[in-house]
């Protein structure tokens, strides 16, 4: 209740760089602002950045026991325990704005206790987290995305605008019944807001008029939607105004790691003289085709891609490389240490099924090692699969997030 004025951010995939974007116009435009975002990479501390910057040690401790200390015998869940500590604290400690994302699905997420954001939005939505956000249940959607778009759609609130990107027409009317249940404002891209991108300019265009952007840094064409919808969220509500000029300074402020992530420099990039390294957190169907034509796009991949991935028992392996086989040109896996995973048989079945050269490998310094040792041309290597393995990367390359 207490909480700075806040943006609520729901989606399958880009979420968090739409926080990212919300953060950067909202610094650039001088306003301070504290971010919760999930999963983390390396520490996680990473989920929680007080005023702009991230938490340290002493402070999360301090939140943490005090949360659990009132929660008591609850049995809360370890996410429900760390957003009660992240909100506490930015009630507590001042701020112009908060960016809050999602933990997963909207409706049923621990965020969700907020009362009044001053926009939401909703990114990217595919399938994802099957097992909690298609479980059975009376008097919801049962078409998957459908299902997906209500889970999503949970987090309207009354009279904060809900700002979502294009989807099906079926996925719309559903996200419209919701919107018009809590007394949300629906505002979807096409309809109340666009952006386009023509020759590297990008246009963004609503009832309020036009701004001209530059393209994001962020790599990758799904970053322009990305993009789009921050500027939506912000241009879509007047309890926080931000200048033009802060808005076009978002594409170019704005950091996420392992989206699209061209890693330079660092002991895995001396492993790869003459390579492109790539890294990316993707693991489901929709995020392995925003990588293919991302990789397409850019150029980066003209002799195909060496790809190193590990992928979390839960998620489809087979929908999240498929997009990807036409670049393929070799596969190695990792084990995702601490986690349930896939294990080397199932991407040796993919390999065998693809014909292209697989090896199983324990660690990144083994993967790219072999791949450094192998004939053929210098291809990009591209390491995807799961962002608890890019995390490892970011380690191992003494590139943690800042």
């Amino acid at each position: 209740d207490r909480l700075p004025r806040t943006f609520h951010v729901a989606g399958t995939n880009g979420k968090g760089s739409t926080c990212a974007y919300l953060r950067a116009a909202l610094e650039a435009d001088g306003k301070s602002v504290h971010v919760f975002t999930s999963p983390h990479l390396v520490r996680f501390n990473e989920r929680i950045r007080l005023a702009g910057t991230l938490i340290d040690d002493a402070t999360l401790a301090r939140a943490l026991e005090e949360v659990l200390d009132i929660g008591g015998d609850l049995n809360a869940s370890f996410f429900e325990i760390t957003t009660a500590a992240a909100f506490m604290l930015f009630a507590a400690i001042p701020a112009d704005a908060c960016v809050i994302e999602v933990g997963l699905g909207g409706r049923l997420d621990a965020t969700n206790v907020l009362k009044a954001p001053v926009a939401c939005g909703i990114a990217s939505l595919a399938i994802d987290h099957e097992g909690f956000l298609l479980a059975p249940e009376a008097g919801v959607p049962e078409e998957p995305l459908n299902r997906i778009a209500f889970e999503k759609a949970g987090i309207a609130k009354k009279g904060a605008p809900l700002l979502t990107q294009r989807y099906t027409a079926a996925m719309n009317a559903t996200i419209a019944k919701v919107a018009d249940r809590a007394r949300a404002p629906y505002l979807p891209r096409g309809r109340s807001w666009d952006i386009v991108d023509y020759h590297g300019q990008l246009h963004y265009a609503d009832d309020a008029g036009r701004v001209d952007l530059p393209a994001p840094r962020l790599a990758g064409a799904h970053q322009i939607s990305n993009l789009g919808l921050a500027i939506a969220m912000l241009r879509h509500q007047s309890a926080i105004p931000v200048s033009e000029a802060a808005l076009r300074a978002a594409p170019l402020w704005a950091q996420w790691p392992a989206r699209m992530q061209r890693l330079e420099g660092g002991p895995l990039n001396a492993m790869l003289p003459g390579r492109t390294l790539m890294l990316d957190g993707g693991h489901n169907p929709d995020a392995g085709q925003a990588l293919a034509t991302a990789l397409t796009d850019s150029g980066l991949a003209p002799d195909g891609i060496d790809l190193v991935t590990g992928m979390l028992a839960n998620k489809d392996v087979r929908g999240f490389l498929a997009p990807l086989r036409p670049l393929i040109r070799s596969i190695r896996s990792l084990p995702v240490p601490g986690h349930e995973h896939h294990g080397p048989e199932v991407f040796a079945d993919v390999a065998a099924e693809w014909g292209v050269p697989y090896r199983a490998c324990i660690t990144i310094h083994e993967a790219l090692g072999d791949i450094a040792a192998s004939d053929g041309p210098p291809r990009t290597v591209l390491i995807a699969g799961t962002l608890y393995l890019a995390g490892q990367v970011l380690t191992a390359n003494d590139q943690p997030p800042v």
